[in-house]
């Protein structure tokens, strides 16, 4: 098996490793795969869904489907070439399997059901395969029940309906309203198939269990001609498209919204408070991937994740919102379940109230977006021009204020990352009404704005004895990983600040390597944030240092890309403990990823 990963898992009290999982998803619904061949995790039908397998936060009453040899054996694991299909391989010691696994779609779409599937091949000797699947309460409050049909056994788990599809060599042995337990006996040359169908509110479609075989290849071309249409050609074109396939699991295909992640309440450090949803569509995160869709042709996703971003911002108001829900409503405000909590990481949370914040940052990301569109070649509507000339307007007027800042933190402060993306919007904006995308009239007021934001910057936010730009304005203790992320205006308004910020940065919050933590004093209860490691690369690139982007670039991925992660990401890593941390797959992640290696192509 190529680039394969080959890993003997373990579960402690019944958790598997966060950083040992494998993502399948068909732009709707993400599936999380355990190298134990347990699906611990899956919102049906949507991304947002409440979870139909949920052992990943519960292992006491959460749901699971499982196949998994019945004798001793070691996996090996990885996806197909430019796609996410996954296969997983077990050696015992009479023989070896080989499990594929896709949420199936067709060449021209998602199905209209869920139609989860798994697909066992003997390869070689005889080999015994359990299959479990145990039906997830939805947090205790709803009661799975099975009801006879002529097509079988139907499972009703609140909205939804279930059904177990498989071929004719699995043996199922037990039933009951709220599990089934089955076997199959294998030998070289014979495969199994089994297909979880699902729909919610609707008739429950029973395809024939060929047909849901022959999707797993379709699944596979869809993804592979996908791939195939990356325009990237530059350095670490196998990490970028992995990235890229990573991404396309937070497109969510219904309407265009890209999630921050496929999970929720994943902690940032075990046992801590620090466990949140990110099932959501954030403004910055979204325009982060559309950005890296950008970077690599991808015009379909773009176009549409931009369309929904703007007119979703313009049904609600021209105030735009930190998050939205994937549908374009307003994200609901915390409720906690009585769950268990990731290794007993609590409380485990449903809804996000960062959706009521101020991030002054979101101006910066829409502009900024708006204008790498319109350098693809694109054009803007009427209705989008008129946003972003409001967003620059209210940026110009909102500018002195403080926030919450991109790490969301309770404290609203003068964050330097705010003010910098302040001054980013207006630029972008100067930009597009000169080129007449956007309304001139305002051209000079933002012309005088930004140039105020610069001198408020380089006057409250640069610390002389740091020889850095501060976390926030009026303290020199604090540093902040994020600043990468906005080295142009470093770039455009003074290099060498930029630069010697970068150095601080890498030396304070390094941890001793290019893994970087979110801010200054952060280490004592949380890992290293991956996206900001990536950062630091694009910033040392674009400032001229790509020998040390490359150097980092290669630390950063040695790191990443071993240990049994097969490179779904996700927020944090444990340079410590070589543990994975936080939600999964996290956009941020894979988009930094691409964006560090196009500043170090564009710069080499």
């Amino acid at each position: 098996m190529k680039n394969a990963v080959v890993h003997t898992p373990e579960r402690v009290k019944g958790f598997m490793g966060l950083g040992e999982y494998a993502a399948i998803g068909e732009g709707r619904s993400v599936a999380l795969i355990a190298p134990d061949g347990a699906i611990d995790w899956w919102c049906a039908p949507n991304l947002d869904s409440p979870p139909l397998f949920d052992r990943l936060l519960d292992t006491r009453t959460g749901g699971y489907f499982a196949l998994t040899p019945t004798e001793p054996y070691t996996v090996s694991r990885a996806y197909r070439d430019a796609s996410n299909v996954l296969e997983t391989c077990f050696e015992t010691a009479r023989g070896t399997v080989r499990i594929t696994e896709s949420i199936n779609s067709t060449l021209a779409g998602r199905l209209p059901w869920s139609e989860l599937a798994r697909r066992v091949e003997c390869t070689e000797g005889e080999v015994s395969v359990r299959l479990d699947l145990l039906f997830g309460t939805v947090g205790e409050t709803l009661s799975p029940w099975r009801s006879e049909t002529e097509q079988g056994g139907v499972y009703h788990i609140g909205d939804l309906m279930a059904i177990l599809l498989h071929s004719d060599n699995v043996t199922i042995s037990h039933a009951c309203d709220e599990k089934i337990e089955a076997e199959m006996v294998l030998q070289a040359g014979e495969q199994a198939v089994v297909g979880l169908v699902i729909t919610k509110n609707e008739p429950l479609a029973v395809p024939d269990i060929t047909a849901i075989d022959r999707r797993i290849e379709t699944s596979h071309k869809a993804w592979t001609e996908w791939a195939d249409g990356l325009t990237w050609e530059g350095c670490y074109k196998k990490h970028v498209v992995r990235s890229a396939l990573a991404l396309k699991f937070l497109w969510y295909s219904p309407t265009g919204a890209l999630a921050a992640a496929a999970t929720t309440s994943l902690p940032e450090g075990i046992g801590g408070a620090k466990n949140y949803d990110y099932r959501y569509a954030w403004v910055r995160d979204a325009c982060l991937i559309i950005k890296s869709f950008t970077i690599l042709g991808v015009l379909e996703e773009c176009k549409a994740a931009f369309s929904w971003l703007s007119q979703t911002i313009m049904k609600h108001g021209t105030e735009m919102r930190t998050c939205y829900t994937l549908d374009g409503e307003l994200v609901p405000r915390e409720r906690y379940p009585e769950l268990e909590g990731y290794k007993g990481s609590r409380p485990v949370r449903i809804g996000n109230n960062a959706r009521d914040q101020r991030q002054l940052s979101m101006y910066g990301d829409m502009l900024g977006v708006a204008k790498l569109f319109i350098e693809a070649g694109h054009i803007l509507d009427l209705n989008t021009s008129r946003l972003l000339g409001q967003l620059a307007n209210q940026c110009a007027d909102r500018w002195r204020m403080k926030d919450s800042g991109i790490w969301e933190l309770p404290e609203e402060r003068h964050y330097t990352h705010s003010k910098m993306c302040c001054w980013l919007a207006l630029d972008c904006a100067i930009v597009l009404a000169e080129d007449k995308h956007i309304e001139p009239t305002w051209k000079g007021r933002w012309v005088r704005e930004r140039d105020r934001i610069r001198d408020w910057i380089e006057e409250h936010c640069w610390s002389e004895s740091r020889q850095a730009y501060r976390f926030y304005a009026g303290d020199d203790h604090y540093l902040d990983a994020s600043l990468g992320l906005v080295s142009r205006y470093g770039n455009r308004v003074n290099p060498a600040r930029m630069k010697s910020t970068c150095h601080a940065i890498r030396q304070e919050l390094g941890a001793g390597s290019a893994m970087l933590y979110r801010y200054s004093g952060v280490e004592k209860e949380e890992s290293t944030f991956v996206a900001c490691s990536f950062w630091l690369v694009e910033a040392w690139a674009s400032l001229g240092e790509v020998a040390l982007a490359r150097e980092s670039m290669d630390e950063i991925l040695h790191k990443l890309c071993n240990r049994g992660n097969v490179e779904t990401f996700n927020e944090m890593f444990d340079i410590r403990t070589g543990e994975w941390r936080g939600n999964m797959p996290q956009g941020l992640s894979h988009l930094a990823l691409i964006s560090a290696a196009k500043a170090i192509a564009d710069n080499e």
